[in-house]
């Protein structure tokens, strides 16, 4: 998670002009409609994100302008106003079950859910920009209902669409993309595909966190990205894909900026032992095959199915 975007924008602005931008400041309050996030801190009223890992607003441009992995593009991903995100179906999804979108639990419009928090089935008009295959917004999804978020074990919201499966592929010929039911393995090699800045980051599951705390939030079995992900802000909820099968494994939510120990902007890991671990400049994703385990017939959701194992209220 990261500070807002409109800083970080001002920051690219002065760039030019020779200027640093400011040290990264935290999750802030994770949504109002109005920018991108891959954090901000409790106690913010928005919630846009600023770069994942770059040093100055020059390492920023250079993320934005760099090379994209070549097996996987853009089809199906979604803009938010200040998040990436995708549309995803279960692998016992229907075509006519009412499509969902994921992303991040702190880039909910409503802003960041405190620790422990856990939010079902609220009414959401929000709006996605459906992504082509070339990264061209094709058309504009609404919400009907949050189905899902949290920032409690894991970094996750689940929206409910207006229209299906069948409609979107029938109206614009895009798929929805996959959760995998698996746990993904170390050295898988995946693309973190932002829907916002329209850029593919491709990197290897480095390894895992047993935990990673960042402020108040403590998430489990984080995803540890080798250096080549130095995903930016603006691309919190982006799908991680793996290569291979082009399914999504994981949801990108932060990265350490300036080797902070556990503070916002700054996760730390916590093995199973207590140690601490600090990574500057590394990033991370939270993994998404619990999801398939929580939704059941025509996609509704399950917390009490005997597989689930995602927080409940």
């Amino acid at each position: 998670m990261r500070k807002p975007l409109v800083v970080a924008l001002c920051a690219l602005a002065l760039a030019g002009a020779g200027v640093t931008p400011a040290a990264a400041a935290a999750p802030t309050s994770a949504g109002a409609d109005t920018a991108p996030g891959t954090g901000a801190g409790p106690g913010s009223t928005t919630v846009l994100d600023v770069v994942d890992g770059a040093a100055t607003a020059a390492d920023a441009v250079a993320g934005l302008t760099g090379p994209k992995a070549a097996a996987v593009n853009f089809a199906g991903t979604v803009s938010l106003s200040n998040c990436s995100g995708s549309v995803v179906r279960l692998p016992h999804s229907e075509d006519d079950d009412p499509a969902l979108v994921l992303t991040n639990g702190h880039c909910l419009e409503s802003g960041f859910p405190a620790a422990g928090e856990v939010l079902v089935d609220r009414a959401s008009s929000r709006g996605f920009g459906l992504l082509g295959a070339s990264g061209s917004r094709v058309a504009t999804l609404r919400a009907n209902r949050l189905v899902y978020a949290t920032m409690t074990d894991t970094d996750a919201a689940v929206y409910r669409l207006g229209t299906t499966y069948a409609r979107i592929k029938s109206a614009y010929g895009i798929d929805a993309l996959t959760l995998d039911d698996t746990r993904p393995a170390a050295g898988t090699a995946i693309s973190v595909v932002s829907g916002y800045w329209k850029r593919i980051y491709g990197c290897s599951v480095d390894g895992f966190a047993h935990r990673l705390k960042e402020g108040a939030w403590t998430w489990k079995d984080s995803v540890r990205y080798t250096p080549a992900c130095d995903t930016i802000g603006g691309t919190s909820g982006s799908p991680v894909v793996d290569d291979a099968t082009g399914k999504v494994v994981a949801v990108n939510n932060t990265g350490n900026e300036d080797g902070e120990r556990c503070t916002v902007n700054n996760p730390c890991e916590v093995d199973a032992n207590g140690v601490v671990t600090v990574r500057r400049g590394i990033n991370y994703a939270q993994q998404t095959y619990p999801f398939t385990d929580c939704f059941g017939a025509d996609g509704v959701l399950d917390l009490d199915a005997s597989a689930c194992t995602l927080p409940k209220p």
